[in-house]
């Protein structure tokens, strides 16, 4: 059954903004301070490995489950192929299972698609994929949430995570993605997501661990693989892991992790242009260390950069169309609008239980019109003086097209590869002055 669901949206020009002054931007190369990539990834996944006490004890022919989440993490395939080598090397039987929650529609096929998508096929992997929705209760925290596992992984005789430790999108506290989530809400399927998200802030200082505990106890849970990434996203840190010391992990890998992501280095911009979001780019489609906005009733938004109006032009083709966090944008464009899968939306975005996400700003016939549109409603009285800054993603920040007055701003944080032009575009209204790959 396909459950895909794209609306259409008319197409709406606004004759306010027709003739509105949108100032030129120049293109910077933007400088973030970070940590050494890794030389050897495949030789610092092989040491994390063989400080494991629990892997050279399984007998030959054991059967082991290597969970991977939904994230495009950029060492993740060849952390994962050497795992998988190293451990048929021992006479074992490696098999990979998606460990999203309910990421790829809450689907078996879907959490498969995703994972091909990333890198992760029977034939690149050199194993089997073995994805299902079936979990099975290992316990019950103490807020009477049952504690649900992945039913091919409960069955193995090993089970090894790999994960990056990173920020959480939307709280702060001392373990926020990694190991820990993995274990609780990627193997947890579906099933456990929904529980310890409908907790709110109580599921994840709570839930999330308690949860993790009990299935470190109970479920065939053998070792860890932690990865740290620097601005760059290239891995700075590989370490291994035993179950027990999968949140110890987390908490002290993760203050290395918030150093190592890459911001923006201003204190208010008037118009932010993201040309893609999606959840390959971020767990709600736009980073929040980027784009300061979380829009979580009851909690504050980071406080820089303060962005008055930002408008995103597209998705990314990952996404297949789960918009998740257009809620979080003022503008849209309708070629975006008309992409979204509201069904894969909706899922998400009630699983996490933070509606407001997907719900749906302006929608403006084209790329220009979106952009005169901001530009026109960010409370500068000449759109030519607007604060403009405009990216290819959260996840793409080497580069940036600045108006002069950010770009005169820069101080050590940039410098500019190319003088001020106007902004360009076709005749059906799209952007073609865009932002280096």
């Amino acid at each position: 059954m396909d459950n895909r669901q794209n609306p259409v949206f008319p197409t709406i020009r606004l004759p306010q903004f027709a003739d509105e002054t949108v100032p030129p931007v120049a293109l910077v190369r933007l400088r973030h301070a970070t940590a050494p990539a890794l030389a050897d990834v495949p030789g610092a996944t092989l040491a994390a490995l063989e400080g494991s006490r629990r892997l050279p004890a399984l007998a030959r022919g054991a059967r082991v489950a290597i969970g991977c989440g939904s994230r495009g993490i950029q060492c993740k395939p060849t952390v994962v192929k050497t795992v998988v080598a190293w451990l048929k090397g021992r006479g074992l039987e490696p098999f990979i299972v998606p460990a999203m929650g309910s990421h790829g529609g809450a689907r078996a096929e879907g959490q498969t698609q995703l994972l091909a998508e990333l890198g992760f096929t029977p034939e690149t992997m050199g194993c089997p994929i073995e994805a299902t929705m079936e979990v099975v209760q290992l316990g019950v925290t103490a807020q009477g949430a049952p504690v649900w596992f992945d039913k091919h992984a409960a069955a193995a005789d090993a089970v090894i995570v790999v994960n990056r430790v990173k920020a959480h999108t939307s709280f702060e506290r001392e373990v926020e993605s990694g190991l820990t989530k993995m274990v609780a809400i990627g193997l947890g399927k579906a099933k456990g997501a929904r529980l310890v998200h409908r907790l709110g802030l109580r599921g994840y200082l709570e839930a999330l661990p308690e949860s993790a505990r009990i299935a470190i106890a109970k479920a065939p849970l053998a070792f860890g693989i932690a990865i740290v990434e620097n601005a760059a996203k290239a891995p700075s840190i590989i370490q291994g892991a035993e179950p027990e010391a999968f949140y110890a992990t987390d908490a002290r890998l993760l203050p290395e992790a918030k150093r190592q992501v890459p911001r923006l280095p201003f204190q208010q911009i008037d118009v932010l242009v993201v040309e893609q979001l999606g959840k390959n780019i971020s767990g709600i489609g736009m980073d929040p260390a980027v784009t300061a906005r979380n829009d979580i009733r009851g909690r504050d938004n980071p406080p820089t950069p303060f962005v008055h109006k930002l408008v995103a032009l597209g998705l990314t083709p990952e996404t297949h169309g789960n918009g998740l966090g257009v809620g979080m944008a003022d503008f849209l464009t309708k070629a975006l609008a008309d992409e979204l899968d509201l069904y894969a939306m909706y899922m998400n975005s009630c699983t996490a239980t933070f509606v407001e996400r997907v719900r749906i700003p302006p929608v403006m016939a084209d790329d220009k019109a979106a952009i005169q549109a901001a530009v026109g409603t960010c409370w500068r009285l000449d759109g030519a003086e607007a604060r403009l800054c405009i990216i290819r993603s959260t996840l793409a920040l080497d580069h940036a097209l600045l108006s002069p007055n950010l770009a005169a701003e820069l101080d050590g944080a940039g410098e500019i590869v190319a003088a001020a032009e106007p902004l360009r575009f076709d005749e059906a209204g799209r952007l073609l002055t865009r932002c280096p790959a």
